[in-house]
């Protein structure tokens, strides 16, 4: 079979603009793009990208990642897999399985029209239900960690599907097996949840907990986390130029107690911070991007901060990937020159000049 007639049979095109499935809308094309709408073609496009020496990414939402300007130089595969099926386990939660190519926030919408708890607070995160737990996906006082019974991946050195348990993920803040051992080993296929029907929902975030009640509902838990974050501009929508973004661009640092005693002395004055054991301390990246000179709305030509939130680095004006990694990095001079902290950038950068 020649190379062209199986490109024709795997429905793989070529020359595909990547910025329009990336909520920043920014990147090139990606030399080979394919969706893979089931397990044997998601099999099949991987195998031919590895016969033909061409490296391969997988694509969902397009929500947590920059490609660079110069596109993909390789096949890009736009995760599709479909389906939700339910049991009841014999502990009285409800197992809800979904495959990777899910919308989340859909998925979640699922679970509180069903009346289960356990991802309420995870509404209106933009992505696929695939890369919740690689990214152990966290929100006003949840985490995908809490509430996940197994992901089923293909394991891309066997060639073969396993089940990790929950433990086996090695579930840390924003982090997993995923982004470790396993990154570029494995592809997340299905992600299944052990839920609470007729559970209470976690209010544990002090804004929820002020704008609601102690009665309140799954539904209007979901709605007021819908509307705090649109609020921040941190929903998916068209029509909101702050939400060209990746969302959050920079983790909460989490660094040594003599770190921390170290940064007291150069930062005297009150500010947030949350004992995470004995020896660590987390920080908030948007105190110390806000508190280094780098305020909301602020601009950087093409690129700049939202104006509802400075964790988010913007798309303003067609800006490149190139003018987005120039802002990533004065705003990292910045913050280690003021506090001597070092942002991590949480989305995935998709090319060695991007980092």
């Amino acid at each position: 079979m020649s190379n062209v007639h199986e490109q024709e049979t795997l429905h793989i095109r070529e020359q595909v603009e990547l910025a329009p499935l990336t909520t920043i809308q920014i990147g090139g094309p990606a030399r080979f793009f394919a969706a893979a709408r089931s397990r044997p073609h998601l099999v099949a496009l991987i195998d031919w990208a590895r016969r033909h020496d061409h490296n391969f990414f997988i694509l969902g939402g397009g929500s947590n990642l920059l490609f660079d300007d110069n596109g993909y130089d390789g096949l890009v595969i736009h995760m599709q897999l479909k389906g939700v099926t339910q049991q009841t386990t014999d502990r009285g939660k409800v197992r809800l399985r979904a495959a990777a190519g899910e919308n989340w926030d859909a998925f979640v919408a699922h679970c509180v029209t069903q009346n289960l708890a356990g991802l309420t607070c995870l509404s209106g995160i933009p992505g696929c239900v695939g890369a919740a737990p690689i990214q152990n996906i966290g929100a006003y006082g949840q985490e995908v960690a809490q509430t996940l019974h197994q992901v089923e991946i293909l394991d891309l050195d066997r060639n073969q599907t396993r089940i990790l348990d929950n433990r086996e993920c090695a579930f840390a803040y924003r982090d997993s097996i995923f982004k470790r051992a396993l990154r570029n080993r494995a592809v997340v296929t299905a992600v299944s949840f052990d839920l609470t029907p007729n559970g209470r929902p976690t209010l544990a975030y002090p804004d929820l907990v002020k704008r609601l009640g102690a009665d309140a509902t799954l539904t209007q838990v979901r709605e007021t986390v819908l509307a705090v974050r649109r609020e921040k501009s941190m929903v998916a929508d068209p029509a909101d130029p702050n939400a060209r973004s990746c969302g959050s661009f920079f983790t909460n640092p989490i660094i040594s107690a003599t770190a921390y005693a170290a940064f007291k002395t150069r930062c005297p004055q009150t500010h947030p911070a949350w004992p995470q054991d004995a020896d660590r301390v987390k920080l908030s990246a948007a105190w110390l991007i806000e508190r280094a000179g780098f305020h909301k709305g602020w601009v950087a030509g093409r690129a700049g901060l939202s104006e509802k939130h400075c964790l988010a680095l913007i798309n303003r004006n067609q800006a490149k990937a190139s003018d987005v990694i120039a802002l990533k990095k004065d705003i990292q001079r910045g913050v280690f020159e003021t506090f001597g902290i070092e942002l991590e950038p949480e989305p995935l950068l998709l090319s060695q000049g991007l980092n």
